[in-house]
């Protein structure tokens, strides 16, 4: 009967072991007080991608899903002045004539200056990608953008339009792309003929001011603003090369409003398509997550006191400090100084994972 009491006590210490060690084994797979590690799930969640990733762009991601949300609050941004529509029509037709197309992006916002219809519109078209404004950028925002188009097998030139940085690269690798054209004629009889390239772009880009830099003489009407150049103008770059340039050209309705906000604070749209404020607002909250510029470096510029203000309510107080209670004073303050980088130099977007 002893013998029988001992197994039973046996059977039962084992069994208590057995549940200590499960228990110690569950612990060692909790976190506490931190993230979770990208290789870890549970329940209906899945696998974390941002293995290799770097803490600031995993924040890039987070102030974008921000973004998206802070624009559903305002009236939507939407620009078509009447000129585009004709323009459009008639640069598609003309397109079918060019050689090469050089599209012009803003290098700040290269994927929201990227107009959704233009791989349509251009087939098997040659293309040459310009980043212009890349003196308005960071060396890593360049870098970054630099990697990821010799990725996606793209040809990319970074460009200043102002000082002429990157056009006479342009010009050779242009030449180059549609070298093939007169050998084509030739070997059909025919005269060899320039080259035609067409540039092509969101309005304010700076393709006016590409072209006369270009051809080192003013050809082309260009402004800091969008919506100058209204009219397909074709100009004669030396004897090899003739380049078509064309308004701006936009999407009739902009549907990533996020990708709206952004063309707003650069000033690749027209500004009485939004309300200054609002769009100054949302700046200043990008700016206050970017380690470069953070709420330090806004209140040290404005010289107004750090309180937490953030978005609308530091627009309003920098109203009530510099302009009288005038907010689109202080909005478009705020705006002009981010275009002139007082900032510093930043892209608003950086290559998507």
């Amino acid at each position: 009967m002893l013998w029988y009491f001992l197994w039973i006590a046996c059977i039962v210490i084992f069994i208590c072991g057995l549940c200590c060690v499960c228990k110690k084994k569950k612990k060692t797979l909790q976190i506490v007080g931190g993230k979770a590690l990208g290789w870890q799930t549970n329940g209906n969640s899945k696998p974390s991608t941002n293995l290799g990733r770097t803490e600031a762009e995993n924040d890039r991601d987070d102030l974008e899903t921000d973004l998206y949300h802070w624009t559903k609050t305002l009236r939507p941004i939407q620009w078509f002045p009447g000129h585009i529509s004709k323009t459009e029509k008639e640069l598609k037709e003309q397109l079918k004539l060019m050689d090469v197309v050089i599209e012009v992006r803003d290098a700040r916002i290269p994927m929201s200056t990227g107009h959704p219809q233009m791989d349509a519109w251009l087939g098997n078209r040659k293309r040459i990608l310009v980043l212009n404004r890349e003196d308005m950028i960071s060396t890593a925002d360049r870098n970054a953008w630099a990697n990821y188009y010799a990725r996606q097998g793209v040809k990319v030139i970074f460009s200043n339009g102002q000082l002429g940085m990157g056009t006479m690269k342009l010009g050779r690798l242009a030449k180059e792309l549609a070298g093939g054209v007169n050998m084509k004629r030739r070997a059909k009889g025919l005269l060899p003929r320039p080259v035609r390239a067409g540039v092509v772009g969101y309005p304010n880009v700076g393709k006016s001011s590409l072209i006369n830099r270009l051809l080192k003489r003013r050809m082309c009407p260009a402004a800091p603003r969008p919506g100058v150049t209204r009219e397909l103008k074709w100009v004669r770059f030396g004897k090899d090369l003739e380049m078509l340039d064309s308004p701006g050209i936009i999407p009739m309705r902009i549907s990533d409003q996020s990708a709206a906000i952004k063309l707003a604070i650069c000033d690749d749209i027209g500004e009485r398509s939004y309300d200054a404020a609002d769009v100054a607002a949302i700046l200043v909250r990008m700016l206050s997550r970017l380690p470069t510029v953070g709420m330090t470096a806004l209140h040290g510029r404005y010289k107004i006191e750090a309180d937490g203000s953030c978005g609308r309510g530091f627009v309003q107080k920098l109203a009530n400090h510099l302009f009288n209670g005038d907010t689109h004073q202080a909005a478009f303050r705020i705006l002009s100084d981010f275009r002139k980088g007082k900032f510093g130099w930043i892209a608003l977007e950086r290559p998507p994972q």
